[in-house]
């Protein structure tokens, strides 16, 4: 065993060359004990039940994630009140990038403003990742309701104001959101009845038992295509490839009304700065490829994948639209 020197000068340079002989073996091994992140599955929380649009948007970014990083990318469907359970035990997550979380424009941009207190603060306590998609709302009636068109539809309601009533896949949900915009852009009166999820609510359309929904493209194109159910205008600025006879609500005469459905992937605050690139690099490439482009081209949804910064902005910009409506329209939670 190698003795120290006694002489204090002498004393404190061994132990500097010894400190730094101890630094140059033990840092190997420390690099070791923390492996390249992903090294574990990734949990992708998702605030709604199965099978709506978000379910959706989430399953197809996932099943590629899983591909390119060679661990399995899982889908956990969180549902019930609002998407705020959800969000808080997200929140509350080590922000290691192992979970991760769906937000959306009920979730990010109108629960600040609608519930006194969740627990935790958008902008504080999420990380945001990118966004993954815009997609189409879609405004869609019963065949039963005795209107052909958006114009009529609008007309009948407002002569029989409380006769209708609309269905959500939930409060604060992205339809129950467009459904509240277009009450007040039109000055209609309809009854929202929220369900839990986009098939519960879509199971009493199709029956007659409710009489107007709106959703994203996805959910509801099939049913637009066989008769089963009426689209009678779009919610964004332009009419769409798949419905290119369905006009916009703008173009009703209802100037500068947009609601477009959009989703993204957020991480507890704190998740390493390099995870978190990763992770959107990693959700570019997804929504480039030919699977994701040709499922999402058919629903004429727009695909994001642009850095965490310009997220960020975005759900900023939206907040801001959303708080007014919020005020304006008197959304409460249910």
């Amino acid at each position: 065993m190698m003795s120290s020197p006694t002489d204090p000068p002498t004393r404190r340079r061994w132990l500097q060359r010894t400190a730094v002989a101890s630094t140059a073996i033990a840092w190997p091994w420390a690099s070791l004990a923390q492996p390249a992140w992903p090294a574990k599955p990734i949990r992708f929380v998702v605030p709604f039940v199965p099978g709506g649009t978000s379910d959706i948007v989430a399953r197809q970014v996932a099943q590629e994630l899983t591909k390119q990083l060679g661990v399995a990318v899982l889908i956990d469907n969180k549902a019930g009140g609002g998407g705020v359970p959800a969000m808080q035990e997200v929140a509350r997550s080590a922000a290691d990038g192992y979970t991760v979380i769906l937000g959306h424009v009920g979730s990010l941009a109108v629960n600040p403003y609608i519930f006194a207190n969740t627990g935790y603060d958008v902008n504080r306590d999420f990380t945001p990742v990118t966004l993954l998609a815009k997609i189409p709302s879609l405004f869609v009636i019963h065949p039963d309701v005795p209107a052909n068109d958006f114009r009529e539809f609008v007309a009948y309601v407002k002569k029989n104001p409380g006769k209708l009533n609309y269905a959500s896949a939930g409060n604060a949900s992205a339809g129950h959101l467009a459904m509240e915009y277009l009450k007040l852009a039109t000055g209609m009166f309809m009854t929202h009845i929220p369900y839990r999820g986009t098939g519960a609510a879509m199971t009493d359309l199709l029956a007659g038992r409710t009489q107007a929904f709106s959703a994203g493209t996805p959910a509801l194109l099939q049913y637009i295509r066989s008769g089963k159910l009426r689209a009678i205008a779009v919610g964004t600025p332009a009419r769409i490839p798949a419905l290119p006879d369905v006009p916009t609500v703008a173009e009703m005469g209802y100037r500068n009304f947009e609601s477009v459905q959009w989703y993204g992937m957020l991480a507890p605050a704190g998740t390493p700065a390099a995870v978190v690139q990763r992770l959107q690099e990693e959700c570019a490439k997804a929504l480039q490829s030919a699977s994701t482009t040709e499922r999402f081209a058919g629903d004429s949804a727009t695909v994001g994948g642009q850095p965490s910064a310009e997220f960020a902005a975005f759900i900023r910009r939206e907040q801001a639209v959303w708080k007014d409506i919020v005020v304006k329209a008197k959304i409460k939670p249910d």
